[in-house]
């Protein structure tokens, strides 16, 4: 799966980081929901720090479409309103 982190870039995961990102993006969106600023905000941390020690960063001269795009690891719950969709940020996994 490649993951675009706005304003830093795209980075691959494999399987099982997707897994765990799916993860993260559960309590991300519980906080989100909640419109606990505090929780977003390290949620929002975790999740972004995940992907970039899980992830291989794609090199910038290759772009390619991203499946996620995550926030900016300063965003607030109002800055993360455009990437949110009615399941998070992410669709949910298969089981």
């Amino acid at each position: 799966m490649i993951v675009r982190i706005s304003g830093t870039g795209q980075f691959e995961l494999d399987e099982d980081a997707v897994r765990r990102l799916d993860e993260l993006d559960t309590r991300l969106t519980a906080a989100y929901e909640a419109s606990d600023e505090q929780a977003f905000s390290s949620a929002l941390a975790d999740t972004v720090r995940f992907v970039q020690e899980s992830g291989s960063r794609v090199p910038d001269n290759h772009v390619v479409p991203s499946e996620v795009i995550i926030p900016p690891d300063d965003s607030t719950i109002e800055d993360a309103r455009d990437y949110m969709t009615n399941e998070g940020l992410m669709a949910p996994l298969p089981a």
